[in-house]
């Protein structure tokens, strides 16, 4: 057995979060000699074993055990011990599964089964304990008024959630064996280790945000330090605001201060990984999912159901005659092609100016009805947002029976919907709103902004807020000479890399403080959909699917197709013609 060899499993298991004994290393190495597997496959055999064994109820044990993740980085001996006897019984079990095979099974799935409608306010809260090193279920009710102590908390989520991800990096976590590698192990320190060590360098991880003075500084939980930009070339690839979570290597000064030399995202985790560690939590509340399972689904989705297809618009405005027509055709086109979505996901905003922008005369005009009084009441709002477009919507769709009942129809409110609540996650639309859709359209369902899908062992979060301009309004630091086509990746990118949907501080954009878990995006999900009015996009970043639709308005009505089967989306256009 090779040292190259030997480093490789003791890295694999080390990025589980697992150390190996003297008697467990030699029985992997025994299984490498014994099916004589070579050295570029030694990593992806190890991965199998270290995936399976963390499925294994035994092994599940050790996690109450699991110290904390800032101990774990300096201390080899607190990763949780790898059991022998449950390494022998993963091997079995892979060799007896091997030996049969795996049959498939011939039982008939029906898609509508493993389809959940996921609302943010329906998802358990799932915050991060440090004593424990895992996630613990929230035992208290949720209130839309947070407190100050929930909002502290959300923030130290937010932290916390990406910190174990970086200490479980290859790059940040020590090896059990003496290698030159370890010299060049990089190593977190906190502001307050930072106090009477000036001259030295350091690698910080924290929060971008400003002090009272308006200085850019830089948060962690122990304190701030003021951050000089004066010797950094350019930083990392990405969108630097305040409120991201963010690696800062650098100098401390005499004067206080930290002098900057290299900035960037903190490093992505795969869904794949994290699932392998977290996939007995449920997330979503929908009941959760082995990684064994979802592999199997997979292959299900892509035999059984390799045609099923989801349709996603964005800036339907139903006041506009044009985008009933642009509905109409391309229902038409689905009944002719005998090709029918199982889920239509529209995305407001539901009117092209907003009924909170209208005036008095531009509300009774939109209600379509003479008013005898200046007064327009929240009741008349409600009549008149009910009145027009989503009943024209309910009567469209109604007319279209084999897309009634076989087409899921989602309902997420863009910023310009009258909604219960303002800020994120914002509830669905007012029932009052889209009565006679609920009476006409037995698969509606009112989505939440962001609301999830579940299917089979797919998650797929839609997101309608505009980010693009969000984001770089708010922009602390940026590559110079960036590009259109720069902006679109680094946005996907800063929003995954930081495992939330807003990496904003709350002055900035306001967050339900006890419902923050519910934009965040850890593990990494299958898909996301940042339904936004910039341009449209497609791409895959660290195997995560991003989409932005685009806008259904204009002349060419711009949407997106998403296919579960392979995970990827595609852009469509419907021309419309004058006649049409």
């Amino acid at each position: 057995m090779s040292i190259s060899q030997q480093r490789t499993i003791i890295q694999v298991f080390r990025k589980y979060s697992h150390s190996l004994g003297p008697e467990e290393l030699e029985f992997l190495e025994t299984i490498l000699d014994r099916h004589e597997i070579p050295d570029d496959e030694v990593e992806l055999s190890m991965e199998l074993i270290a995936k399976e064994y963390n499925k294994q109820d035994g092994s599940s044990q050790f996690l109450n055990k699991y110290t904390r993740p800032a101990d774990r980085c300096h201390k080899s001996d607190a990763n949780m011990k790898v059991a022998f006897h449950i390494l022998k019984r993963v091997y079995d079990n892979l060799q007896d599964a091997g030996e049969h095979g795996t049959q498939k099974e011939d039982v008939h799935i029906d898609p509508d089964n493993h389809l959940f409608f996921v609302n943010a306010f329906d998802m358990p809260a799932w915050h991060w304990s440090q004593e424990r090193g895992t996630f613990e279920k929230g035992s208290q009710a949720l209130a839309s008024l947070g407190s100050a102590e929930s909002r502290v908390m959300a923030m130290r989520d937010r932290l916390n959630v990406i910190r174990q991800t970086i200490l479980r990096n290859e790059h940040f976590t020590p090896s059990t064996i003496p290698t030159r590698d370890r010299e060049h192990l990089l190593t977190i320190r906190s502001t307050k280790q930072l106090l009477g060590r000036a001259d030295q360098r350091f690698l910080l991880f924290g929060m971008l945000s400003h002090t009272k003075e308006g200085k850019l500084c830089l948060e962690d939980q122990d304190g701030t330090v003021e951050l000089d930009f004066s010797q950094l070339d350019q930083p990392s690839e990405g969108l630097f605001t305040e409120g991201a979570f963010v690696l800062v290597e650098g100098d401390y000064t005499e004067d206080a201060t930290f002098r900057v030399i290299a900035i960037g995202h903190p490093p992505c985790e795969s869904r794949e990984t994290a699932r392998s560690i977290y996939g007995h939590v449920d997330f979503l509340g929908k009941g959760a999912t082995t990684p064994l399972e979802d592999s199997q689904y997979a292959v299900r989705i892509q035999e059984d159901f390799s045609d099923l297809t989801f349709f996603v618009l964005s800036d339907v405005w139903l006041d506009r005659p044009d985008t009933l027509r642009g509905l109409h055709k391309i229902f038409d086109n689905c009944i002719e092609n005998n090709f029918i979505p199982k889920v239509m996901v529209l995305c407001g905003n539901f009117t092209s100016r907003g009924i909170a922008q209208g005036s008095s005369r531009d509300i009774q005009k939109y209600k379509g009805r003479p008013s005898h009084s200046h007064y327009i009441s929240y009741i008349d709002l409600t009549v008149a947002y009910n009145t027009e477009g989503f009943d024209s919507l309910a009567d469209l769709i109604a007319s279209y029976a084999h897309l009634t009942h076989n087409t899921h129809f989602v309902l997420v409110p863009g910023p310009l919907d009258l909604a219960m609540n303002s800020i994120l996650p914002r509830r669905p639309l007012l029932s009052s709103f889209v009565s006679r859709l609920k009476s006409k359209v037995p698969k509606l369902h009112l989505g939440s902004n962001p609301c999830r899908i579940k299917f089979l062992g797919q998650e797929i979060v839609i997101f309608r807020e505009d980010m693009m301009a969000r984001m770089l309004r708010n922009l602390v630091g940026v590559k110079p000479s960036v590009r259109n086509e720069d902006l679109k990746r680094y946005l996907v990118q800063t929003i995954l890399d930081q495992s939330h949907l807003t990496p904003l501080t709350s002055n900035i954009q306001p967050v339900l403080s006890e419902f923050d878990h519910a934009l965040r995006l850890y593990p990494l999900p299958t898909a996301v959909i940042l339904a936004d009015k910039y341009e449209s996009y497609h791409m895959t970043y660290e195997g995560c699917h991003v989409l932005n639709p685009g806008s259904f308005i204009g002349q060419s009505f711009m949407f997106s197709s998403y296919t579960p089967a392979n995970r990827e989306s595609e852009p469509c256009v419907l021309e419309m013609n004058i006649d049409d």
